[in-house]
């Protein structure tokens, strides 16, 4: 699924289901030892998806561990992003020489859970634009799918700004015609090729009861 999202030269591993017992390393081990047995198994699955991409692009295997808030800690020379929710889990991978930062985001194709989850994440722009695709095309549920768009977002911001970005500091458009989507960030960003970065530009699938969100910025 998300190699339709980002294609070559970054490399996408996915899984639709966890092994009874993946592969970890022992520093992996610890960080998820207190957690259910469910946890750990994703916890390891999207590790084992994240080595199978670097192997590809040439990277040793080695452990992947969360740093600061939780962002996967990459080997020298690599960027990158995973996800897992219900039933997927999903690795992308690229050299630092070629793409700036990637963001990916996965969750069940159903609404959000309540409107005040939706008000919490969304700006009154995004929920009117909401109501008028939700008019449109009401097989797809838009609020599930700006939510995934705005987590691929922080994904793709964080390792840049390294600071956290709330769901009210980026405002996202959507496309249903082309399948992509815009962020206007409402902060100021960091600095990227000598601009202030103002936003990013990403795409959006709905396949298989999931809604996947990517963002891939070029060096």
């Amino acid at each position: 699924m998300i190699g339709k999202l980002l294609p070559p030269p970054i490399a996408v591993r996915e899984a639709f289901g966890d092994p009874e017992a993946p592969e970890m390393y022992p520093e992996e081990r610890a960080v998820v030892a207190k957690a259910v047995p469910e946890r750990q198994r994703e916890f390891g699955t999207v590790r084992v998806c994240a080595r199978g991409a670097l192997e590809e692009l040439g990277f040793p295997p080695g452990p992947i561990l969360p740093g600061a808030a939780r962002a996967p800690q990459w080997p020298a020379g690599a960027v990158g992003a995973m996800t897992h929710c219900r039933g997927y889990r999903a690795a992308a991978v690229a050299h630092a020489a070629d793409v700036l930062t990637i963001g990916l985001d996965a969750e069940p194709h159903l609404p959000l859970p309540d409107p005040g989850v939706r008000d919490l994440v969304t700006l009154p722009e995004e929920r009117a634009t909401l109501d008028r695709l939700g008019s449109l095309r009401p097989e797809v549920c838009w609020d599930r799918l700006l939510f995934s768009a705005k987590e691929s977002v922080y994904k793709a911001w964080y390792p840049l700004a390294r600071r956290w970005l709330d769901f009210e500091e980026a405002v996202v458009t959507i496309d249903p015609d082309d399948a992509t989507f815009r962020a206007r960030l409402l902060v100021d960003g960091p600095v990227v090729g000598g601009q202030p970065l103002k936003g990013f530009e990403g795409r959006w699938l709905v396949e298989s009861g999931l809604v996947v969100t990517a963002i891939a910025v070029a060096r």
